[in-house]
C-alpha cells in the first residue's frame, strides 16, 4: 500500500510553497515506500524469504509415531473412537526405532530429488520425538529412550537438504487441552481460562523449544481448525517465531499467519490463488505406516502428479511413514528411488522453474525457467504424431529432449505477415529420445517467452 502523507505534512509543503512563491526548485521526489503484506513485511522481502520454498518444488513429508506399532490412524484412530485412548497409548511400549538410521533417510530424500523434508515432531496425539520438558515423548516413556528429531536435522544438513518440523496445535492427550476426543470436551474456555493459558504456555513453550534446539528452516503447522487465531494467539506466535528466526517460513495452517497454502491429497483442479502453495500427498491412503494399506500409487502416476503440480507453480510434499522400529517400507523405498531417476534426468524443467504456459497453450504440463527463455513441455506416453502448441508468440531457437539432448524438429504453420495470429507449433519428438515414463522437450527462445492470448475473429482483411 502507499504511505499518505499526514495532514501536518501537507501543511508546511503548501507553506513553503508560498514563501518560495513557486519559484524556487523543489526538492526531489521521494519515492514510494515499498507495499507491505499484512505482516509487516515487504513482497520484495516475503520473495526473498521465500525464494529458496519456491524453488525447492519436492519435500518429502515423514510422519512418524507410536501409531506405526498396531499400523493405525495417526491419532485420529482414538480421537474417532476406533480404539479407546488407553489402547492407543500402550503403543509406547513397542516405539523402539531400534533400526533408525537418520543418515539413511537422509540419502534416500536426497536421491529422490526432493531439496527438503518435514518430519513430524508431534502429531495431534501428544506423542513428542525429542526429549521435551512436559508431556509425552519417546525420549521418557518409549523403549526408543532417545531424541530422534536431532540426529535426523543433522543428517538433512549434511546432505544440503532444508529442515522442516511438523508440529500439531492440538495436543489431545494433553490434560489442560479443551477438546480430547470427537465426543468430549474436557471443559470450555471461557469457563477455565486458566486452563487454556496453561496449554498456551505448553505449546508455545514447545515451538521455542524445538527452534532453540533445531534451528528449523520451516515449521508446519496443523490443527489450528480447532479454534481462531485469537485463541491461538496465532499472531503472537508468528512474531515470536520471526524473532528466534526472521528468514524462517511457516505454512497456512496458523489461522491466517502462514506463508504458503498447502492443499491437501488432491492435485488443485485450478491453479491456487496463492503465490506459494504445497500439495502434501500420500503414497497410499495412509499417513503413518499401516501394513494393510495396500492402494499404493505407482512411481508413474506420483510423476504425473508432480508434473502436474510443478506446472500450477506448486511444491509436492511426498509422504513417507517409516515402521515403529524406523526402517521404511520397500515399497516407498522403489518409489523415492524411481522418483529420483526421473528427477535427477529432468533437474533443469523442475528446479527453480515457475508456472508453465497452461493447456489452453499446450495439451499436458509445462514450466519455464525463471528468465522466461526456455518453455519445457511434458509429454506422458508416446504421441501419435506432432505436438502441438498454440498462441505461441516466441522466436524457437532450438528444440530438444531433455536429458538426452536429441534435436526436436520445430514448425510453424499457418502464420501470416498480415496477421497477429503467431500460426500453430508444430513439434516432432524422436521416438527413440522418449522416456519410458514422462519426456520432457525444451524449447529455447530468443526473449522471455510471449504468448497470444487474444481471441479469434473473422479476417477482414489479408492485405
Amino acid at each position: 500500500m502507499r504511505v499518505r502523507p499526514n495532514r501536518f505534512s501537507l501543511v508546511l509543503t503548501l507553506l513553503g510553497l508560498f514563501v518560495g512563491g513557486g519559484a524556487q526548485a523543489t526538492s526531489a521526489p521521494v519515492a514510494d515506500p515499498e507495499p507491505t503484506t499484512r505482516h509487516g513485511e515487504t513482497d520484495g522481502q516475503h520473495a526473498r524469504r521465500m525464494q529458496w520454498f519456491a524453488d525447492a518444488k519436492l519435500g518429502i513429508f515423514i510422519h512418524w509415531g507410536i501409531y506405526a506399532v498396531d499400523g493405525i490412524d495417526e491419532s485420529w484412530s482414538f480421537f474417532n473412537g476406533k480404539v479407546s485412548h488407553e489402547d492407543y497409548l500402550k503403543q509406547l511400549r513397542g516405539f523402539t526405532a531400534s533400526a533408525y538410521d537418520p543418515q539413511e533417510w537422509a540419502r534416500l530424500i536426497r536421491q529422490s530429488g526432493a531439496r527438503y523434508a518435514v518430519l513430524t515432531t508431534r502429531h495431534h496425539d501428544g506423542v513428542a520425538l525429542w526429549d521435551s520438558r512436559q508431556g509425552l515423548n519417546v525420549v521418557r516413556d518409549t523403549p526408543a529412550g532417545r531424541d530422534l528429531v536431532g540426529p535426523f536435522v543433522d543428517a538433512l544438513r549434511a546432505n544440503d537438504l532444508k529442515v522442516g518440523l511438523y508440529y500439531s496445535l492440538p495436543d489431545w492427550s494433553y490434560p489442560d487441552y479443551d477438546v480430547f476426543t470427537r465426543k468430549q470436551k474436557r471443559y470450555a474456555l471461557g469457563a477455565e481460562p486458566q486452563r487454556w493459558q496453561r496449554y498456551l504456555d505448553y505449546y508455545q513453550g514447545q515451538i521455542a523449544d524445538l527452534q532453540q534446539r533445531y534451528q528449523p528452516d520451516l515449521i508446519w503447522f496443523d490443527g489450528d481448525w480447532e479454534h481462531n487465531a485469537g485463541e491461538w494467539q496465532s499472531a503472537k506466535l508468528r512474531s515470536d517465531m520471526r524473532a528466534r528466526n526472521p528468514d524462517l517460513i511457516i505454512n497456512s495452517r496458523l489461522n491466517e499467519y502462514g506463508d504458503y497454502a498447502t492443499p491437501e491429497l488432491g492435485v488443485p483442479v485450478v491453479k491456487p490463488g496463492q503465490p506459494y502453495w504445497e500439495l502434501c500427498l500420500t503414497m497410499n491412503r495412509s499417513w503413518g505406516y499401516q501394513p494393510r494399506d495396500t492402494e499404493y500409487k505407482s512411481p508413474h502416476q506420483i510423476l504425473q502428479i508432480l508434473s502436474q503440480t510443478l506446472s500450477m507453480g506448486g511444491n509436492l510434499l511426498l509422504d513417507i511413514g517409516p515402521k515403529a522400529d524406523g526402517s521404511i517400507d520397500p515399497r516407498q523405498v522403489e518409489i523415492l528411488e524411481k522418483l529420483g531417476r526421473w528427477t535427477r534426468k529432468h533437474a533443469e524443467a523442475i528446479y527453480g522453474t515457475t508456472a508453465g504456459i497452461g493447456l489452453d497453450h499446450f495439451a499436458g504440463p509445462s514450466t519455464v525457467s525463471k528468465d522466461g527463455r526456455t518453455v519445457y513441455l511434458f509429454l506422458d506416453g508416446a504421441p501419435n504424431g506432432d505436438l502441438l502448441v498454440k498462441g505461441f508468440d516466441s522466436k524457437v531457437l532450438r528444440a530438444r529432449v531433455v536429458g538426452g539432448d536429441q534435436p526436436v524438429q520445430a514448425r510453424v504453420l499457418g502464420k501470416y505477415d498480415w496477421s497477429r495470429h503467431p500460426g500453430l507449433l508444430f513439434l516432432s519428438v524422436p521416438r527413440a529420445a522418449l522416456d519410458p515414463d514422462i519426456t520432457v522437450v525444451a524449447l529455447e527462445l530468443d526473449a522471455p517467452v510471449k504468448l497470444y492470448r487474444e481471441e479469434s475473429k473473422p479476417i477482414e482483411s489479408n492485405g
